[in-house]
């Protein structure tokens, strides 16, 4: 009996240990940033609590497409997703304690929110290693992966990602300062040429097939074109998060969601040809 249950745990327990390496491979970056260490200080609370809950339904997304296990069930989805999150706490607190950026003598409140902010993407990267370090995707999996509303939840999880390596860091308001309205035009055309060319053009590994019968301009409108404007809403999103949007003109907000959007829209390529 003992020896069944363990087999059955096997897998599980291998994503898990997969899942806890794939936090620390992905989230490096931001674990090693100064700017993540004092956000996690003076973020508004309130919006570190909405970025906590709304990470819940792009993580239970994540492990409906690429869990830690063959899922049947929204709930394990949701079981799954929670998982994740411990993964992402726990591997933020190792690498911060590791590198003494929380000690013992700071306030709870400081040590809570920095391991709370870079959990964020410690979980989004513990559910990304089953895609990166796991296996071939499941058939069933695959199917999921391919629908509408796959490709568009992938865009913009890739998206999110991506943009939250660089929209804590003080370059994306420099830059959208330096930027006159042409290059932001630039910025805008480039972005949906990247996403739209990377994933059906150039023959990278995983690109999508076009679809049988679909015109290119549909195309373009349906996935390239939502694309990005998922891309502006979560570069927005991410940049009032982290309170650069305070005290600026409403044009100096849209040159800087603009920038944000550049990577994000790379990212949210990116998710379409490797997840």
């Amino acid at each position: 009996m003992n020896e069944l249950s363990s087999a059955s745990n096997e897998p599980f327990l291998v994503g898990l240990a997969r899942a806890f390496g794939g936090a620390i491979v992905f989230s490096l970056p931001l674990f090693m940033t100064m700017e993540m260490w004092w956000l996690g200080f003076h973020i508004d609370p309130l919006r570190l609590l909405l970025l906590l809950l709304l990470a819940i339904p792009l993580l239970v997304g994540l492990s409906h497409f690429i869990g830690f296990e063959p899922t049947f069930e929204w709930k394990d989805d949701v079981l799954d997703a929670f998982v994740a999150y411990g993964v992402g706490f726990m591997a933020a607190a190792v690498v911060l304690l590791l590198f003494s950026v929380i000690t013992w003598d700071m306030s709870a409140r400081e040590i809570v929110g920095k391991i709370a902010l870079q959990a964020v993407p410690g979980s989004i990267g513990a559910l990304l290693a089953q895609s990166q370090f796991g296996g071939q995707a499941r058939g069933r999996d695959q199917k999921r992966r391919d629908s509408y509303a796959g490709e568009t939840f992938f865009m913009a999880a890739g998206a999110l990602f991506l943009s939250l390596n660089v929209a804590p860091t003080e370059e994306m308001v420099l830059i959208s300062y330096m930027m006159t309205p042409s290059h932001a035009l630039a910025a805008c055309v480039l972005s949906l040429a990247l996403m739209h060319v990377f994933v059906y053009s150039v023959g990278f590994h995983g690109q999508s097939a076009r679809r049988e019968g679909s015109h290119p301009v549909g195309l373009f409108l349906r996935y390239s074109v939502v694309g990005y404007a998922i891309c502006l809403v979560i570069s927005f999103y991410m940049l009032w998060t982290f309170g650069r949007t305070g005290g600026m003109a409403i044009d100096a907000v849209a040159m800087a969601t603009v920038v944000l959007s550049f990577p994000a829209a790379l990212g949210a390529a990116a998710a379409r040809l490797i997840l």
